[in-house]
């Protein structure tokens, strides 16, 4: 099915990327994966073609265009090329809200310019040992000095971006009677005393992507790092978090979408019986259900884009678009893998790849359960 919501300026943007992609991505990726992370070069070569901070204005180094399709653009296509370890999604779709809402002129100056060039690598804290999806368990706290200045304690985990990132955005408790309204963003950057990195966590997949523990030990956090409103960071989140789970369903229909293409391929190839395994009518049915399920799911993951470009996407239908596309990815991926056979299950076939780095949509940016229980609260009232 043809897909519209794209024009002339978005088809040269995805010709930019994919061949950015070819170039200094693909040829070292198998490299990245057995480092455990990305080079620091390629997110200085992203920032020098233009491929971060698109919605950035234009004073700052940004593209100066506030569209979400072509975050989309750039996701899909890394998704396309199963580079899996690159972490400019989490940089453009997941930090660059916050730092284009919440600060002021000041902090603008200061973090914009590097995050645009790619000099500045960006993370955001939200997951704890004791606390995932939920929330309201945060147990990192900081607390308020004389002058203004804020000294937080506490350790972050699951952390992408954890061991490159020179500015980290994490969520503390600040007022442990004042419930929701007492989480605060505080923004910690490389450096800062107190401020350790833990153990590279080795990881199912996605294994060039670096994903790290992180501690805070009496780091103290100049009162000119505070994101918005002390006090405001629940309600920051719940904000930012939209657009965070819209690129999650569209990292994975775009995955469910490349595994689907592998497999045709490989079916139309491999034989057994002495004819194409695509030829057999069991294949047929496999690959039109999968088929028809990826055309569907696009449509309404395109439709969740254009609501979100208008500024209209809900809560509730951006959880809808996460729960069900990174679900839908995981049974693609999985049926691919039975049609690919033994060959599915080694390692240097890309389908086996995809199976091992695709089953953490279901549980990042919020589980899926808890993407239910969002929708569900909204059909009960």
């Amino acid at each position: 099915m043809q897909r519209d919501i794209f024009d002339a300026d978005h088809d040269a943007f995805r010709d930019l990327a994919r061949t950015f992609v070819a170039k200094e991505i693909t040829p070292f990726h198998d490299q990245w994966e057995r480092d455990g992370q990305v080079s620091r070069e390629v997110w200085l070569a992203a920032g020098r073609a233009g491929l971060l901070g698109t919605d950035v204005p234009e004073e700052y180094g940004g593209g100066g265009v506030a569209d979400f399709r072509y975050n989309a653009v750039l996701l899909e296509e890394l998704t396309t090329a199963g580079a899996t370890g690159i972490g400019f999604p989490l940089q453009n779709d997941v930090v660059a809200p916050y730092l284009l809402r919440l600060t002021n002129d000041e902090q603008k100056r200061r973090w914009l310019p590097g995050f645009c060039s790619g000099e500045i690598i960006t993370a955001i804290a939200m997951s704890e040992p004791g606390a995932g999806s939920d929330l309201q368990g945060i147990q990192t706290h900081a607390r308020r000095e004389e002058g203004g200045d804020w000294v937080l304690n506490g350790a972050k985990t699951f952390i992408t971006n954890g061991i490159l990132s020179d500015l980290v955005i994490v969520v503390a408790r600040t007022d442990p009677d004042a419930g929701s309204r007492g989480f605060s963003l505080l923004v910690v950057e490389r450096g800062m005393p107190g401020f350790e990195r833990g153990r590279r966590l080795e990881k199912v997949g996605m294994k060039a992507q670096d994903t790290a523990e992180l501690s805070f030990s009496d780091v103290r956090v100049p009162a000119a790092n505070v994101l918005g409103e002390p006090g405001g960071g629940f309600g920051y989140l719940m904000q930012n978090l939209v657009q965070e789970r819209l690129s999650i369903a569209v990292g994975s229909i775009a995955g469910a979408a490349r595994a689907l293409a592998l497999t045709v391929a490989y079916t139309k190839d491999r034989t057994a019986f002495g004819r194409p395994i695509a030829n057999f009518q069991n294949t047929r049915f496999e690959l039109a259900e999968m088929d028809t399920e990826v055309t569907i799911a696009q449509v309404f993951v395109d439709r969740c884009i254009t609501e979100h470009v208008a500024g209209r996407l809900s809560v509730t239908d951006a959880a809808k678009a996460k729960w069900w596309t990174s679900d839908l990815q995981k049974r693609v991926v999985d049926r691919c893998v039975q049609l690919h056979g033994g060959y599915g299950y080694m390692l240097e076939y890309p389908i086996a790849k995809a199976f091992v780095d695709s089953r953490v949509q279901a549980i990042y940016g919020g589980t899926n359960e808890i993407m239910k229980e969002i929708i569900g609260r909204a059909v009960v009232g």
